[in-house]
């Protein structure tokens, strides 16, 4: 007789079971689905007829800095980006001719502002390891010196075909303790599309020196990212320098 309540118990754990099951399922749909919103930054753009075009080509600090300059240009630009991180020089080789195909093919570009440097520089392992670390023998940077310089010049030539006003923004700084990647490496970097930059007659923007000055104030420690107010004052940086060549 005493199994007779564990009994129903049983039973009705059983016909409970499979809606709690169903219930956690669509919980874990839900966060899955937070999860993979879609950042805002990497959606595409409906152009504002009569407005100039422009286009920001960069890893995830421009990726961080894209809906400010979005925001701060409404109106007097229509702002793009490729949908996507745009990672090394070696990505850019492979994809720049549908990049300037963004927002649709056949438009022209007022001002195309560009930056590699970060992912170039950065360590990797000799099976790929990602970010990996630079006393290592056997790690060594994602692009050499050598390739980077030569990959910019291709990628300079191929934008400058567009007719559009090219701007490189320089790399900004890795600070102390960022994971895969050496403090200093950016000015090394740097100095290099700078000779490249200077020979094809573009203009660089010095975002290196705004960010290093303040660091403190709007960099993550040990990491290159910035925080959103950082991303906010990057921003900025970027909308004074497109719209004054707007303006010329």
């Amino acid at each position: 007789m005493t199994t007779k309540p564990f009994a129903f118990i049983s039973k009705s754990l059983l016909l409970v079971l499979p809606f709690a099951m169903l219930f956690s399922d669509a919980n874990a749909q839900t966060v899955a689905v937070k999860k993979k919103a879609p950042n805002p930054a990497l959606a595409p753009v409906e152009d504002v007829e009569g407005v100039p075009r422009v286009l920001l080509i960069g890893d995830s600090i421009s990726i961080g800095y894209t809906v400010a300059v979005r925001d701060l240009m409404k109106g007097k630009a229509n702002v793009h980006r490729p949908l996507t991180n745009c990672g090394p020089t070696t990505k850019g080789l492979e994809s720049i001719d549908d990049w300037l195909k963004t927002g649709g093919e056949g438009k022209s570009w007022d001002v195309i502002h560009f930056n590699w440097g970060l992912h170039d520089l950065k360590y990797m392992g000799p099976e790929g390891e990602n970010l990996s670390d630079p006393d290592s023998p056997k790690s060594a940077p994602q692009v050499s010196q050598e390739d980077y310089r030569k990959n910019l010049t291709s990628l300079v030539e191929t934008m400058k075909a567009t007719g559009a006003t090219l701007i490189f923004r320089n790399t900004t700084p890795v600070p102390a303790g960022a994971r895969g990647r050496v403090v200093g490496d950016s000015v090394i970097y740097n100095a290099i599309a700078a000779e490249v930059m200077n020979e094809a007659g573009v203009q660089v923007h010095d975002l290196y020196s705004f960010a290093k000055e303040h660091e403190a104030e709007i960099q993550k420690k040990a990491d290159v990212h910035y925080t959103p107010e950082g991303s906010i004052a990057l921003a900025e940086e970027v909308v004074r320098v497109i719209s004054a060549a707007l303006a010329e």
